[in-house]
């Protein structure tokens, strides 16, 4: 896909096969159909780093720093 930026996204569609027969159906989609996941993997990986520096020693101490240079 490509953004309204023009930015193109490479994004992953997984489709479930059969959803009719499962108990847990109701909980899972309220879709008629089969569920549909659609998954940016290089987007989730990205946000994983951001969370791993944002927790890290360094990250910490620029986010205290970062309400005293406002």
């Amino acid at each position: 896909r490509e953004t309204k930026n023009g930015f193109e996204q490479e994004i992953h569609r997984y489709q479930a096969q059969n959803c009719q027969g499962c108990p847990l159906r109701s909980l899972c989609h309220k879709s008629k159909y089969d569920r549909i996941i659609e998954r940016n993997h290089n987007l989730i990986r990205l946000k994983a780093q951001a969370k791993t520096l944002l927790k890290s020693e360094q990250g910490i101490a620029k986010r205290k720093q970062r309400c005293w240079d406002v």
